[in-house]
């Protein structure tokens, strides 16, 4: 290896060093501010709950927070599943009939803009409750998964469609080696939207069940902990939500990372 190269290799490890180190500095500065500003000013914790207080809760709740957190999570996977298997499906239903998909297109974008909290109470009455949570899930998530799938079933080369044609290509074989690959990181990048949106609708669902009278998930402690001026409990449980949505997002990034770093721009980048 050059001195050159040894220099930019160098020069990207210090780069990729500081994208971690700067967020955790500027993360320990902000709750080492909170920490201070709470004990100087004498804020009682119903107020602003200093995050040493938050962890000590954390800790002595763990047992009812780890429970909700589980149910939240069961949630969040099951309308992650029927997102991404019923988005990815009806998008390749629209790729072989134009005529479906300007018949069906419209009404999922209608139900994309329908805010889901108008939506939840409806599904608790007609559906059983973790039915309803689930389909919650599952509408908040739906739309990024169908419409970038469809995106990346149609920006195939134009080029490379010609020459499967010019071979006389069937649809599905040009479907399987052509039109799937090319669509690989636009379906990877809706994945990665719904996993944080289907967390999303499953605490909204989950605050519509409790005001119902029922639930059990990290929404409705929430809830229940404001009612009950337990503010330290809710800090607690919404910090564990935030760590869910990171895991969530994390996850699926390196498993779209894996997929594509062999082959595509966008992760060739970050190897080299």
């Amino acid at each position: 290896m050059s001195a050159q190269a040894t220099v930019t290799a160098k020069a990207r490890s210090a780069q990729a060093a500081l994208r971690f180190v700067l967020p955790v500095i500027v993360f320990a500065a902000g709750i080492l501010a909170w920490e201070l500003l709470v004990r100087i000013k004498g804020i009682p914790p119903y107020v602003l709950p200093a995050p040493s207080v938050i962890v000590l809760t954390l800790i002595k709740d763990w047992a009812v927070l780890s429970q909700s957190l589980a149910t939240t999570l069961l949630t969040t996977l099951e309308g992650f599943a029927a997102a991404s298997i019923g988005g990815i499906a009806l998008a390749l239903l629209f790729n072989q009939s134009k005529w479906v998909e300007y018949s069906l297109f419209p009404y999922a974008i209608v139900l994309q803009v329908t805010p889901v909290i108008a939506i939840a109470p409806l599904l608790l009455i007609y559906l059983e409750q973790q039915t309803a949570v689930v389909a919650c899930a599952f509408i908040v998530a739906f739309f990024p998964v169908l419409s970038n799938t469809t995106l990346g079933l149609n920006s195939v080369d134009r080029n490379l469609a010609g020459l499967f044609q010019l071979y006389g290509a069937s649809k599905p074989q040009t479907l399987r080696f052509l039109e799937l690959p090319a669509a690989l990181p636009y379906i990877l990048g809706g994945l990665r939207i719904a996993g944080g949106l289907s967390l999303i609708g499953a605490v909204v669902a989950e605050i519509a069940a409790g005001t119902a009278g029922a639930g059990s998930g990290l929404a409705y402690r929430i809830a229940e902990s404001g009612y009950r001026l337990n503010i330290p409990r809710m800090f607690a449980a919404l910090l564990l939500l935030s760590l869910a949505g990171i895991v969530i997002y994390g996850v699926l990034a390196v498993v779209s990372h894996l997929v594509l770093r062999r082959w595509h721009e966008s992760a060739l980048g970050k190897e080299n």
